[in-house]
């Protein structure tokens, strides 16, 4: 409806027309179509929401899901007033690690469930899960198994072989087992993202090369410690022959974690000898550039990664150490970084739990996972299982029965708080950025960074209960947010 006193004012007063010139439903008729057209173009079919003038983007995720990595429409404009909130200074002057990427862990069993969507619903939900573009959340690191992980249907390596049987020069070595699901899954990914980086990870090798000849448990024989120098360059070459480049590799899995299946006991003075005697110089002799890095375990033993830094004949060719974060206390890697500061840091996993709730493992993960390994000196940040179906599976007999990826794939494709907890910064730090400094002020930890295109990037968590205001401070200027209690905000400008 419309009041049709004020649109013939409104016209007369332009000088559009003048009643006396033309009959009232001339009038009428005319006024009609000129609000008609203007209606159409504005389409008030749909809800205008208004441009709001802002130098920082914010996107929030809630706790309560109430928001899930959505752009907040607020006025946040930088500016020299001052008000009576805390202040939260970034400086990227004070600048520290550079980043790798954000990611999980592509595991056989996530790459069984993907392969089971159509190729169109595969397709779409890895564009989103690796693309950089407006849609993708910018997913740019991924781990993946050599070999099996429990997260398989059943143990395999690249090398079995009948009870009693060895087979030293590897001829039997093959990565068949791949070739089915894992492999043209990561071929896909690597199609929307090529420059994803990938770390591998063994749970075991062949049971033949172990003291007890089985998948759980044992110890690499030392007889063994050649050939199995040779299984990691085998690996890494023939990957790189269907088109993946492995970035970085781990020696074990959880090495002091023997009771996996599959797994492997191997002291952190076998992983020295290991690499120092054997993997570095084969590494070199084969002119793979492949890190090596070391540890790959949890936060309560920083003394085994710095035991085998302390050697200089096996430094020399390590990158660096990798933590979980199932015990122990995410300064551990500042412990090692202090130690051997020229050496790197890599968080490369940690699960979420089917009788975890949404709001425990956001909020927990997003403080010591997220923020608390960035700002302890760490390259990457990658959750565990990237999808599972709808029973926690696949996993092997002894494997995790309540891991929860991020995806759970059945009749539907479900978003749980991995996707989440990664989301809310992958989009926004990409590889490259450099982490700089900012403050964490009470219930309020935070992490910033400075991307390749000089943006800056600041994640604020507000672990209280209730919303806070803050003031973000950058070169002199401030702006004022308003953060929702047990939520994540991610800033951008």
């Amino acid at each position: 409806m419309f009041h049709y006193a004020a649109l013939v004012h409104h016209y007369n007063k332009n000088n559009m027309f003048r009643e006396t010139n033309i009959s009232k439903v001339a009038l009428l008729l005319i006024v009609l179509i000129l609000t008609s057209f203007k209606c159409s173009k504005d389409d008030p079919d749909q809800p205008v929401t208004p441009t709001v003038k802002s130098d920082v983007a914010f996107y929030m995720t809630s706790a309560d899901q109430s928001a899930l990595l959505q752009r907040q429409n607020l006025n946040l404009v930088f500016s020299t007033k001052t008000n009576s909130y805390p202040v939260l200074k970034v400086d990227s002057a004070q600048r520290f690690q550079e980043v790798d990427g954000f990611g999980y862990s592509l595991t056989g069993g996530s790459a069984i469930v993907l392969n089971q969507l159509s190729a169109a619903e595969r397709g779409k939900i890895l564009h989103e899960l690796f693309s950089d573009d407006s849609i993708g959340m910018g997913v740019s690191y991924l781990r993946i198994s050599i070999g099996a992980s429990d997260l398989d249907p059943a143990p395999f390596s690249y090398d079995d072989l009948p009870a009693g049987e060895t087979d030293i020069n590897l001829e039997k070595f093959s990565l068949e087992p791949d070739r089915k699901n894992l492999i043209p899954v990561l071929k896909e990914i690597l199609a929307i993202r090529p420059d994803i980086k990938i770390m591998g990870s063994p749970w075991s090798p062949p049971a033949w090369m172990k003291t007890n000849n089985n998948t759980k448990g044992g110890s690499l024989k030392k007889e063994y410690f050649p050939t199995y120098a040779q299984y990691f360059v085998k690996y890494i070459e023939g990957m790189k022959a269907e088109g993946i480049v492995v970035d970085a590799i781990t020696i074990q899995n959880e090495p002091l974690h023997p009771g996996n299946n599959p797994s492997m006991l191997m002291e952190a003075v076998d992983q020295r000898d290991f690499i120092k005697d054997h993997l570095g110089p084969a590494f070199q002799a084969a002119g793979i550039k492949t890190k090596i890095v070391i540890w790959d375990h949890n936060c309560d033993n920083p003394g085994y990664p710095i035991s085998i830094l302390n050697d200089p004949a096996a430094k020399q060719f390590i990158d660096g150490s990798a933590f979980h974060l199932y015990n122990g206390e995410i300064t551990a890697l500042s412990t090692v970084h202090d130690a051997h500061p020229d050496k790197n840091l890599y968080f490369t996993e940690q699960w979420t739990g089917k009788n975890e709730s949404f709001s425990s493992n956001f909020m927990w993960h997003t403080q010591h996972v997220v923020i608390g390994s960035l700002r302890n000196w760490s390259r990457i940040v990658l959750q565990w299982n990237l999808a599972n179906d709808t029973n926690f599976g696949p996993h092997t007999d002894g494997g995790c029965t309540e891991c929860k990826g991020a995806l759970t794939i059945g009749n539907d494709i479900v978003r749980n708080p991995a996707f989440y907890i990664v989301g809310q910064i992958s989009k926004w730090v990409p590889p490259g950025s450099v982490r700089i400094y900012s403050d964490i002020l009470p219930n309020m930890p935070s992490v910033a960074f400075l991307t390749p295109t000089g943006k800056k990037v600041l994640l604020v968590l507000n672990t209280s209960q209730s919303s806070q205001s803050f003031n973000i401070e950058y070169k002199g200027r401030r702006v004022t947010a308003l953060l929702k209690g047990q939520s994540a905000g991610t800033f951008v400008w």
